[in-house]
């Protein structure tokens, strides 16, 4: 299978990483940069299209691992090509634009999935299923936190909140998605943020959801923390309590006199990232339904987006 990807930043190359390691498939590639696009190829071994047709013609599918702002440019192209799309989280800056993605796909039957890999971790992955088997209970009360030092991108359009939507609509979501997933339909939350106030910068927000079930989820989020990226959760219900902090995760240190690095705690095709792009590619090779739809990502766009504009107001909004 021929696998082309639009975009070689930080995103792009996390998926030809895991590309690489799939014997069944060829890489190609677009990017603008040709300085970036250069250093793709020579990492991956990926073909060079010289163009974003050129890309269309030549593979089977595509996957977009461009900034947040860009994706309904190029995610209308894929689709009226008719190739199969993976569109990197989230599926676009405003609801309009998600919405219209999402029906161009259904209409032209093109098989569309949104990367919120959360989903595929394991420790997520399992707490979700122990959830759903009752082995807590009946859910009350749920914290998450995810963050690290801020990231820039290419032209730091992180940074630049009227393109990526800061830390709410970037990060959070991740979190937001799971937590919709595993607990069921959001009915209101309140939000504060830092950058919507700045609107640009390094971010930090925090996020009180109440599902209609009645349980409530604590959401921080932090583009602000020096000390590294960090990922926690815990839930409490009435028959137990579920931790995970990833500060805690035992794993291989190696010490050296120039530098430390931990070795990953994940076998190569257990990564969250492979297993995502290979049910993607399985879902695409047996017509299978993909497993994260278009709807599962406007959903979690809807409640980053209200996240934001409680962030913004100062007041509760309701789903």
């Amino acid at each position: 299978m021929k696998v082309g990807v639009v975009g070689t930043g930080g995103m792009g190359n996390a998926h030809a990483r895991q590309y690489h390691k799939m014997s069944e498939v060829e890489l190609g590639y677009y990017e603008r940069n040709l300085g970036r696009g250069e250093t793709f190829r020579q990492n991956w071994g990926a073909h060079l299209c010289n163009s974003i047709e050129e890309l269309l013609d030549w593979a089977d599918v595509i996957d977009v691992c461009l900034p947040t702002d860009a994706h309904p440019e190029f995610a209308h192209r894929v689709i009226e090509a008719g190739k199969p799309l993976f569109l990197e989280k989230p599926i676009a800056r405003t609801v309009d634009a998600a919405q219209a993605i999402v029906d161009a796909a259904k209409a032209a039957n093109v098989p569309l999935m949104i990367g919120h890999v959360v989903r595929y971790f394991p420790e997520f992955a399992l707490a979700r299923q122990m959830v759903q088997s009752g082995s807590v209970g009946k859910p009350a009360a749920i914290r998450t936190r995810r963050g690290g030092p801020a990231p820039t991108g290419s032209s730091g359009w992180f940074m630049d909140h009227s393109r990526s939507g800061g830390v709410l609509l970037d990060l959070a979501i991740h979190d937001f998605d799971w937590l919709q997933w595993t607990f069921g339909d959001v009915k209101f939350l309140y939000s504060r943020s830092v950058g919507a106030t700045t609107g640009h910068g390094p971010d930090y927000a925090l996020t009180t959801l109440t599902f209609e079930s009645g349980a409530v989820a604590h959401v921080e989020a932090t583009w602000m923390d020096p000390g590294g990226f960090r990922t926690y959760f815990d839930i409490a219900g009435s028959e137990g309590l579920l931790e995970f902090d990833s500060k805690k995760t035992p794993a291989l240190k190696t010490v050296t006199t120039e530098s430390s690095s931990y070795e990953p705690s994940l076998a190569p095709f257990d990564d969250p990232y492979f297993l995502e792009l290979s049910a993607f590619l399985a879902s695409v090779q047996t017509g299978s339904p993909v497993p994260i739809t278009g709807e599962d990502g406007l959903v979690a766009l809807k409640i980053a987006l209200a996240a934001l504009e409680s962030a913004k107001t100062g007041k509760v909004v309701t789903l």
